[in-house]
């Protein structure tokens, strides 16, 4: 049996900023002061690490997560600027905007962490203990708001305590956030478009592009997911999916659950396996990646084993059930 997981807390200071990057680097979850609210830092890098912060906020659904960095090199290695990110970076960075932007060639932010989707959320936090530790750890950091899904974000590490002790490893104690709500974000990917109001007013932003914004699309289209707090739709192949296939059919690909393979797997076109142990965890860290490859296997249809619908499993259900949907 698992021991418990104990949430260490720990006051702001070197010593605290040097154990948060170890835990990081680990694939453990730390909570730590933005200027909007306190973020659940994992290694964007790592699709294992982010699939626990899904697990530990019980978020519903595979939504995008924003991209934390330290500067702007660091940003630049994972969002192509155009002149108008460029712009807004250059006014508001450390801040609380959010650029979408489109994917570099060699992004390494994990693909459960981006929704499968070829744009990531970028954003440098105005905040010295969250600079701190980006710094040190050397990697961009996702950090939604440290709170279970539906929850007001947290402003306080007391907050953070009272809805994630036990299911994070470390919060870093930095006082309370000054902004206290979340990031602006905003869609670098043509005309710039307000996708998320927040910490970071409209106007000001308007002022430096010298023209209004786009829009906020409305809730309620199919289409795919730019930013946090938007309807989720994702990432669907092109290849047709077979939900809940216990046996694969002739000239199908098998992305299979578990142990024991569905029937038939080893006539398959392809097999992949988002986790042979049957945990859940592993198996959304797979999920994206996973789907691309055998998109790209040449099958007719991909058929998918049963997925147990408990934890990340109703997530993982929700985005399977979305990426089979007619279209």
């Amino acid at each position: 049996m698992t021991a418990p997981l104990v949430t260490r807390v720990a006051k702001a200071d070197a010593a605290a900023v040097a154990d948060a990057a170890r835990v990081l680097a680990a694939g453990g979850l730390v909570a730590f002061p933005t200027e909007t609210v306190y973020g659940l830092g994992a290694d964007a890098t790592d699709g294992r690490a982010v699939a626990r912060v899904y697990q530990a906020k019980g978020r519903p659904a595979f939504n995008p997560l924003i991209a934390h960095v330290a500067d702007l090199n660091a940003a630049q290695a994972l969002g192509r600027f155009d002149a108008d990110a460029a712009r807004l970076a250059a006014a508001f960075w450390p801040g609380p905007l959010t650029l979408v932007l489109a994917k570099t060639a060699h992004c390494p932010v994990a693909d459960l962490a981006t929704a499968g989707l070829d744009t990531v959320a970028v954003r440098m936090p105005d905040h010295h203990v969250a600079r701190d530790i980006l710094a040190a750890f050397g990697k961009p950091v996702v950090a939604p708001s440290a709170n279970r899904s539906g929850h007001l974000s947290p402003t306080t590490a007391d907050h953070v305590l009272a809805d994630l002790g036990g299911r994070i490893d470390l919060i870093v104690d930095g006082g309370a956030t000054p902004v206290g709500i979340e990031s602006t974000i905003v869609g670098c990917l043509g005309e710039p478009i307000l996708l998320r109001p927040g910490g970071l007013p409209r106007a000001a932003i308007e002022r430096t592009l010298g023209r209004k914004l786009a829009d906020t699309p409305a809730a309620g289209t199919d289409d795919a997911p730019l930013a946090p707090g938007m309807l989720a739709s994702h990432y669907a192949p092109r290849t047709p999916l077979r939900l809940n296939a216990r046996r694969v059919e002739a000239g199908e690909a098998l992305l299979a659950f578990g142990p024991t393979p569905a029937e038939g797997a080893g006539h398959a076109n392809s097999v992949l396996n988002l986790s042979e142990r049957g945990d859940l965890i592993e198996a959304a860290a797979n999920l994206f990646s996973q789907l691309r490859a055998l998109d790209a296997a040449g099958a007719g249809v991909i058929a998918v084993m049963p997925i147990p619908a408990n934890g990340l499993g109703e997530a993982i259900n929700d985005r399977l059930a979305r990426a089979a949907a007619p279209r």
